[in-house]
């Protein structure tokens, strides 16, 4: 299977960062697992989501974020989740939309290869 920005080198690190799919209870888990997800603050009444954790495999995560990078600038063909993170881009900025669809994009393909 093919997806529009990821190529060769992306799918390879993958392979070789995640190994088993099956070593993950859920496909969002993975997200948390290369560092692609938001870290909690919670103190008495404060509670907010700071900046993504960076924790995990360094290179698949620049590599994740670069093929969202394509997707959102170079990729033409229309499909359900370029146009969300388009309109993620409009309301909350390129950057986090760019992480927001990285995750997605690992996401997706982890649930994919995990049936």
């Amino acid at each position: 299977m093919t997806a529009p920005g990821i190529g060769a080198v992306v799918a390879a690190s993958y392979v070789a960062a995640i190994e088993s799919p099956a070593n993950f209870k859920h496909a969002r888990d993975v997200g948390a697992w290369v560092g692609l997800t938001p870290r909690r603050f919670q103190s008495g009444e404060m509670d907010y989501d700071g900046h993504i954790s960076r924790r995990g495999d360094e290179r698949l995560r620049a590599l994740l974020y670069e093929a969202a990078t394509v997707i959102l600038t170079r990729v033409r063909s229309a499909s359900a989740l370029r146009s969300w993170a388009l309109a993620l881009k409009k309301r909350l900025g390129f950057k986090r939309a760019a992480v927001a669809l990285a995750r997605s994009v690992l996401q997706t393909h982890t649930e994919r290869s995990s049936i």
